[in-house]
């Protein structure tokens, strides 16, 4: 599990804390600038603030980054690619901590987690050659390969800031289930997110934001009430239901 106690940073993050069991799905929701991404960095380790965050009790400030490597991800929100490379030379960047691993395995690997997402036609394609909603995918393709179970049995911790980014619907249903499967495998996923309706359908459970500091955490269906969320967001909210399903609308 990831534990986090007292992490903050300046007027960015307030002090706060949060656990995370194996195989769950975590949720950040908040308004812009509430602190989910700077959580989210935190967690990472790759900046860094006050406080302490373990993986099953170990204190990731102690870790080399290349154990950090193999036992967390991190997808920061999208980037274009830095330069022109073939897609499956920049998911084999995503191995390289892996290096000592059966490369069979890590090629059925690759082509499961890009069937998965849907690019497995664009393995042999440039990186700009792609759009954004291709590219984003590839970016999530080498994240969840880093710490792909069936490859990586130190593989713990998957950190996604705003992965939906770029994605039309059908793409976005692939990437929730890609996440769900991650979490069968028994990594904890923690994820920003701006699609309050998703959050209630696919989240184990929502940590809400507001201001640098958790205003609310707990089921979603608990939580995610319309009082507490008008608060988070400031602005006004209805939930109806759909077919047994809570949908919750701006107005």
């Amino acid at each position: 599990m990831i534990e986090a106690k007292n992490i903050a940073l300046g007027t960015r993050l307030l002090p706060l804390n949060l656990h995370a069991a194996k195989g769950e799905i975590v949720h950040l929701l908040g308004a812009n600038g509430s602190g989910k991404s700077t959580m989210l960095e935190l967690l990472s380790g790759l900046t860094e603030g006050q406080g302490c965050t373990t993986l099953d009790g170990k204190d990731i400030a102690t870790m080399s980054s290349g154990n950090l490597a193999r036992q967390r991800a991190y997808l920061s929100q999208q980037q274009k690619p830095a330069f022109a490379i073939g897609v499956y030379q920049y998911l084999s960047l995503s191995l390289f901590p892996l290096s000592d691993t059966n490369k069979d395995a890590l090629e059925k690997a690759v082509l499961d987690i890009c069937k998965l997402l849907g690019i497995e036609d664009k393995l042999n394609r440039n990186t700009e050659q792609l759009s954004g909603g291709e590219w984003q995918r590839v970016r999530l393709a080498g994240v969840c390969l880093q710490i792909w179970p069936d490859i990586n049995p130190d593989g713990k911790l998957l950190l996604l800031d705003e992965p939906a980014t770029a994605l039309d619907i059908a793409q976005q249903s692939a990437m929730y289930k890609m996440i769900r499967c991650l979490a069968e495998k028994g990594i904890t996923v923690i994820m920003s997110n701006h699609d309050i309706n998703r959050t209630l359908t696919d989240a184990d459970r929502v940590v809400l934001l507001k201001n640098g500091h958790i205003v609310a955490q707990g089921v979603p269906t608990e939580v995610m009430d319309v009082e507490t969320l008008e608060k988070a967001f400031d602005t006004q909210l209805k939930r109806i239901n759909v077919e047994g399903q809570p949908l919750i609308l701006a107005l």
